[in-house]
């Protein structure tokens, strides 16, 4: 079994994410051989950045066998679209129509499997972290943007595309929160009112500058919460796992948990109105979920396996 695991195919994973790309190379998710990380620049940049890094690790621990992608998006997920890796109608304009899976499939040569960064994250999180288990749950990523991998019946769920909760429409109060949003396609939606950007573009400073008292983080937390509140009657989940680089304060997460009950009012599933701290829960997997769905991913390509959860 060791000489097994020894001897199989090195995969690449790849979290390409808003604010950075993460780069990963395993035999197995359970055992990183090398990482690296680079920010998220103009496309020349950052690609080339990462190809050499995977062409290094190629020659210095072996042949790659297949990569997986866990991208931002919007991204075209469908397999059977002839846009299939191309990157959308994103608000970060530089890489609108950049076709991230032709490129390192080109470039390194081998088979590449592409999905969302919170499909990835929502993977990796039900075979290794907080959704074991569990065959309804969401996870939820709040950073640069805000995104949601939906699992049913142990499947990932698309569409036509991925969805959007992202961009799912808020209830804003212009007394209490005069910010008019910050998404360049609808203003004061989800991700406009509460991704990273929003919490430094509305108080002027980051959030990680922004005390756990400072009026930002109840305002965040009602955002969040209405988020919750609209998943749970949409999906009927057992289980919402929210991280991403704003969930960092652990805090938000009893904030947010307490709203929730407010806007349900004793009307949902059981698992939301009986067990809200293990129904609302950051991901066992911490900032890796992303990096090790990828690598879920490239082993899929692998054997042949459909993207389920």
């Amino acid at each position: 079994m060791l000489q097994a695991a020894q001897n199989a195919p090195l995969l690449a994973g790849l979290e390409a994410g808003g604010t950075n790309f993460n780069c990963v190379v395993a035999r197995d998710p359970h055992r990183i051989l090398a990482s690296a990380r680079f920010s998220t620049l103009k496309p020349q940049h950052t690609l080339t950045e990462v190809l050499a890094f995977f062409r290094d690790a190629s020659e210095t621990l072996g042949p790659l066998g297949t990569m997986g992608i866990a991208s931002f998006g919007p991204v075209d997920n469908n397999p059977a679209s002839p846009d299939y890796g191309r990157i959308l109608n994103t608000p970060k304009f530089d890489w609108v129509q950049v076709h991230l899976l032709d490129w390192f499939r080109e470039k390194l040569g081998i088979p590449v499997r592409l999905d969302t960064d919170v499909n990835g994250a929502a993977l990796a999180e039900q075979r290794l972290g907080a959704a074991r288990g569990i065959d309804n749950f969401i996870y939820v990523t709040v950073g640069t943007g805000i995104g949601a991998g939906i699992v049913m019946g142990g499947q990932l769920i698309n569409g036509f595309t991925h969805t959007e909760i992202g961009h799912m429409r808020m209830s804003r109060d212009g007394e209490r929160d005069p910010f008019a949003g910050c998404c360049p396609f609808h203003g004061d939606c989800l991700e406009g009112l509460a991704c990273g950007p929003a919490l430094e573009q509305r108080w002027q400073r980051p959030g990680t500058e922004l005390p756990p008292s400072h009026p930002a983080w109840e305002l965040q937390a009602d955002y969040l919460a209405q988020m919750c509140a609209n998943l749970t009657y949409c999906y009927a989940p057992e289980r919402i796992i929210i991280g991403g680089g704003v969930m960092q304060n652990a805090f938000l997460f009893p904030l947010v948990r307490e709203r929730v009950q407010q806007l349900l009012n004793g009307y949902g599933p059981a698992p939301a109105l009986a067990h809200p701290d293990s129904y609302i829960v950051p991901p066992a997997l911490g900032g890796v979920s992303g990096q090790l769905g990828a690598l879920l991913l490239a082993q899929q390509q692998l054997h042949g396996n459909s993207p389920a959860a």
